[in-house]
């Protein structure tokens, strides 16, 4: 039997977990032949499926999720057409609501699979060609062939701790810039906005099994790992246990989801001697306002999320980034505004601005109609009005995100965006209005055209930030022949006695520029070398 799984993903990037842990648990049988064919969701579908067809599978597997179904559905209806008697099953998050609807559209899929399947997917190899035994694999949806639907509820793994690694099976992908691990399933917090809101119990694996885990990523050269633990520190202990382990590999980076509401002061008394670079941080604050957090049904008091937060990113040790979603029912636009300048004052490492998509299988889509949510019945699902904000309002938001990504995000602005979004109850109304106004708010634009966006804007608006737009600019190693450098003197001279370095060392090939802070003759140094293009800073700023 030869079965082929098709991993598409968003980019190249990102590879599913979902192969080698299905794998894993089956990787011993003989009478199976395993095919992988990678593909992205921009690729040509035809071209996909033609791949695909040639390797003539008898069963062909793949996950489907938020931002692959539409193009897997393309690709898997062409290979069907092809080939008739090849089976196509399915899995993942799509499929954790109702699946009769969908099956019924797409009757070129035999079955999909709800839940956890690394259990059920090997009962369901074994018999795959005998339809009167499906009925007892948990987890399985199909239709019978007398037309009639048969859901089998949702598979959850009763021992998590004895599966197979995903690590071991030959085709876990090893060429990616980061992996994924699970430390533990499932999620104590109720969220009605998560697919993960109704998955109980949590199941841990012992801290020798995540070791053992981590020793095999670290020893094929990998050196980022996200952690995919819902929320890491639900469990102080068990947390605790996780960032002494974390500490044996000073050379990694590893990436946690955090609740900021639920940060214990023993563990916080730990993150603090973390050594610098080893964590990020992803804290969901979602939304500042209590009722938002009640109607979402999101476990914390709103105090101790702030608290939390501000705590969080007041580390050095280590960048906390704090997403906001936009589309929650009594969520107004005006307060998300004011929800950013917040984060922003807490100096957040990143703000990530998000629309609310109602999954499958949440409360909140189950409830839409009657918590006044309207939403796309298509991939991704994403809100499109409520009550409380309009279909215009909501684009704001994502043009505010834009915004964020654009500048906030990026390091060289950020500095200057926090300052102005902080000082300015209006800038941020402003600059959007702005971005707007001269057609660029939607496009991608480069390092260097943001840079002279923002110091144009100075300019015409805040003419009191062009000495930080024109600073930003030279810290960032722009070019010194460009606009906002235009207020910089350049000449060789042997610079200040106590000078801090960053890298390199002064020479007489250096440049030295001086930039006036103001009337009393106070000014900034910085030194660039010459040999590179655009200048690159060598020196910290001093001023004196």
């Amino acid at each position: 039997m030869k079965l082929l799984w098709l991993d598409l993903n968003s980019s190249y990037a990102h590879s599913s977990l979902a192969l080698p842990a299905l794998h894993a648990q089956v990787a011993a049988r003989k009478d199976i032949s395993w095919i992988k064919v990678s593909a992205t969701i921009n690729e040509n579908p035809g071209m996909v499926a033609g791949e695909i067809y040639k390797h003539c599978p008898d069963i062909i597997a793949a996950t489907c999720w938020l931002f692959n179904h539409e193009a897997l559905m393309h690709i898997l209806c062409r290979i069907k057409a092809l080939k008739p008697e090849c089976m196509i099953i399915l899995g993942g998050p799509e499929f954790l609501g109702e699946n009769k609807r969908f099956l019924m559209k797409n009757d070129f899929v035999e079955c999909v699979f709800r839940g956890e399947g690394e259990e059920n997917f090997p009962m369901w190899l074994n018999c795959h060609n005998d339809k009167e035994k499906w009925k007892d694999i948990p987890g399985l949806c199909y239709i019978d062939s007398n037309g009639e639907y048969h859901d089998n509820g949702i598979a959850r793994v009763a021992d998590f701790s004895s599966l197979e690694y995903p690590e071991k099976s030959e085709l876990f992908n090893w060429e990616k810039p980061f992996v994924q691990l699970e430390t533990t399933r499932g999620c104590f917090n109720t969220c009605a906005f998560c697919v993960s809101g109704g998955e109980k119990p949590v199941r841990n694996l012992p801290l020798e099994t995540i070791r053992e885990r981590i020793k095999i990523i670290h020893g094929h050269g990998i050196r980022n790992i996200r952690v995919l633990d819902r929320t890491f520190n639900y469990n102080t202990r068990h947390a605790k246990g996780l960032l002494s382990l974390f500490r044996e590999y000073p050379d990694m980076n590893f990436h946690l989801e955090i609740h900021p509401a639920l940060l214990s002061e023993e563990l916080k008394n730990e993150l603090t001697t973390m050594p610098k670079g080893l964590l990020h941080l992803e804290a969901g604050i979602q939304s500042l306002r209590e009722i938002v957090l009640t109607t979402s049904k999101r476990a914390g008091k709103l105090q101790d999320a702030l608290e939390g937060l501000k705590f969080l990113c007041s580390l050095e040790n280590m960048e906390t980034h704090a997403d906001l979603i936009a589309g929650f029912p009594h969520y107004h636009l005006q307060e998300i505004f004011e929800d950013v300048r917040t984060l922003a004052s807490f100096n957040a490492g990143e703000i990530q601005l998000e629309s609310l998509k109602l999954l499958p299988g949440t409360e909140m889509r189950r409830r839409a109609e009657e918590l006044g949510i309207k939403y796309s019945p298509l991939p991704p699902y994403e809100v499109l009005e409520t009550n409380d904000i309009s279909s215009d309002e909501l684009q704001t938001a994502r043009l505010l995100s834009r915004l964020l990504d654009g500048f906030y995000n990026a390091k060289a602005w950020q500095k200057l965006t926090r300052k102005l979004i902080v000082d300015k109850d209006d800038f941020l109304n402003i600059f959007l209005r702005h971005l707007t106004d001269i057609g660029v708010i939607d496009q991608p634009m480069g390092l260097e055209r943001r840079g002279i966006i923002i110091y144009r804007f100075c300019k015409q608006y805040y003419p009191e930030y062009t000495l930080d737009a024109t600073q930003a600019w030279i810290e960032a190693g722009m070019s010194l022949k460009k606009e906002p450098a235009e207020m910089i003197r350049t000449k060789h001279v042997t610079p200040p006695d106590s000078w801090e370095v960053i890298f390199g060392k002064y020479n007489e090939q250096m440049r030295l520029c001086k930039l006036s802070t103001g009337s009393d003759d106070s000014h900034i140094w910085y030194a660039f070398n010459q040999d590179e293009q655009g200048g690159i800073p060598v020196f910290k700023a001093i001023t004196y």
